[in-house]
């Protein structure tokens, strides 16, 4: 025998599963299938925005997050980014009429947004608690590119809209327009280079800054 052969051996030694174990994998999968809860983690209902703030600006994910206590606050929340990370009063708006319809005194606003478009503000339809993502479905006033063009892409997202898990999407999209694109967002875009470094917005916003709207 090679030595080519005897290491391909090995390896399907190493792989083959017994009748036993199969079994074993089967059953616990049928208890999960039985009681999907088993396999949830514990979340306080009532705390789901607190729960979804800090996922979201866990280190694992790395997004911002600010408050706004009513939607005619968002564009003061909005003054407060751009101020933090010195950036001019420049916008590209995502034409959602929540948005449209706040008081952008003292912006520039843009209704496109480009691929050099260094900020974005768009709205989130729900959030979820458990990872801290963001859900937007495409459609007349969600331009799927809001969600990927910008540097900076701030999210508004109503408290009263956070989810628990994210299997519970799919109960609130019932009754909805199906869309033709439904992006779920957890964070900046990243990805890690030979090295194992990571590097932010290699394939999307660099920055996710994401404006909470109404909760405690």
């Amino acid at each position: 025998m090679s030595a080519r052969d005897a290491i391909l051996a090995r390896i399907r030694q190493t792989t083959i599963t017994k009748p036993e174990k199969d079994a074993t994998i089967l059953a616990e999968a049928q208890t999960l299938v039985a009681d999907p809860a088993i396999g949830r983690p514990a979340l306080d209902a009532g705390a789901l925005p607190v729960l979804f703030e800090q996922r979201l600006t866990s280190p694992k994910i790395g997004a911002s997050l600010d408050k706004a206590a009513t939607p005619g606050d968002v564009p003061e929340a909005v003054d407060r980014y751009l101020k933090a990370q010195g950036l001019a009063k420049e916008i590209a708006l995502q034409p959602d009429p929540f948005l449209t319809s706040l008081d952008w005194a003292g912006y520039t606003l843009h209704a496109e947004v480009k691929s050099d478009t260094p900020v974005a503000v768009g709205k989130a339809l729900w959030g979820v608690a458990e990872t801290g993502t963001l859900i937007f479905h495409s459609g007349p006033h969600s331009p799927t590119l809001f969600d990927f063009f910008p540097l900076h892409h701030l999210v508004i997202i109503e408290a009263a809209r956070i989810l628990g898990y994210l299997e519970d999407y799919v109960q609130a999209a019932t009754g909805q327009p199906i869309p033709r694109n439904v992006n779920f967002v957890t964070g900046a875009s990243g990805t890690t280079d030979i090295e194992g470094q990571l590097v932010k917005g290699a394939h999307g916003p660099r920055f996710l800054h994401v404006i909470l709207v109404g909760g405690a």
